[in-house]
């Protein structure tokens, strides 16, 4: 692939009041995004956001009801042909042919997208060989392991070299390792392209280094920006405390509003409140069963964003 092909300051993905609705069902709705070329952009949300659906408009396997969009300067309405060759796409699951060999599943892929048979072997065999899967190639996708079926999904993803890179949850049900050898591959790819990846996840960790992530549900936006800087926004500290409603209410006094779970209450903290803090935790010391006091993290702002009170 060449090296960045793209500025940062044009645009891969534009929404403007994107819509899409199933009868009263709004799955998104009144959507406005802009992707810049190169970037790494992560869309999350909780289940039933709206996430699946706009990866789906973007990707033109459906249409929006109303809005507009443009993907790598392309209406997909009118241009899904054209915009399916510069895109590559993987899946929440898996879409691999299971009953066909791991090499047949790249020529059907790579084919496709006009690639001949000596192309898609050049560019098939460094990814066979990182993901460790130089003895399988001739073996049927149903007799490898759920790991080693979601390393192929990505090799199709990327067959073609498409200028983004669309990932549907693409690390779910996979183990630690599988999780970080796919990642590394993937940011390795992104600084020797310049591709554009856009990434739903609900492992948020894997968002920390995105560009930019975008908060969205009931499909509408709510919030965006760099992860660090909206961690940073967030607050100084998390505070995690379980323990009686007079204990947790004496914490509110100092801190405002928690979020609650599974018997555990959150609160935001400033260094400011540090202090004042440990003299609410001495004088409560019968009724707090639990103190936590840590730094927030990706985790801690789409728990603020989507389930503030």
């Amino acid at each position: 692939m060449s090296l960045a092909r793209f500025e940062k300051t044009e645009s891969a993905v534009i929404t403007d009041s994107l819509c899409k609705s199933y009868g009263p069902l709004k799955a998104v709705e009144n959507l406005s995004l802009n992707i810049p070329k190169g970037d790494f952009f992560g869309l999350l949300g909780p289940n039933g956001s709206g996430k699946t659906t706009t990866i789906h408009i973007l990707a033109t396997l459906i249409q929006s009801t109303s809005g507009q969009a443009k993907i790598l300067g392309l209406d997909p309405k009118k241009d899904a042909v054209k915009i399916r060759k510069k895109i590559g796409l993987v899946f929440q699951e898996t879409t691999v042919d299971r009953s066909l060999s791991l090499t047949q599943n790249l020529y059907f892929c790579g084919q496709l997208h006009g690639l001949n048979k000596s192309t898609i072997d050049e560019r098939a065999q460094p990814l066979i060989k990182l993901f460790g899967l130089e003895n399988h190639v001739k073996r049927p996708l149903a007799s490898l392991s759920g790991g080693m079926r979601r390393a192929v999904d990505i090799i199709r993803g990327i067959i073609h070299e498409p200028d983004m890179l669309i990932l549907d949850e693409p690390t779910i049900g996979l183990d630690l390792p599988n999780r970080l050898k796919i990642w590394r591959f993937i940011q390795d790819l992104r600084k020797r392209s310049g591709m554009t990846v856009l990434l739903t996840t609900h492992y948020l960790e894997e968002a920390q280094d995105c560009d930019t992530v975008a908060f969205i549900e009931s499909g509408n936006l709510i919030n965006q920006g760099n992860p660090i800087e909206l961690i940073d926004k967030l607050g100084d500290h998390i505070v995690e405390i379980k323990g009686s409603n007079a204990g947790k209410k004496n914490i509110e006094l100092l801190l405002g509003n928690s979020l609650d779970g599974h018997g555990i209450s959150y609160f935001k903290c400033l260094n400011k409140d540090l202090e004042s803090l440990t003299e609410v935790q001495k004088k409560n010391k019968k009724e707090i069963e639990m103190w936590r006091i840590r730094k927030p993290n990706l985790n801690d702002v789409f728990l603020w964003n989507t389930q503030k009170k």
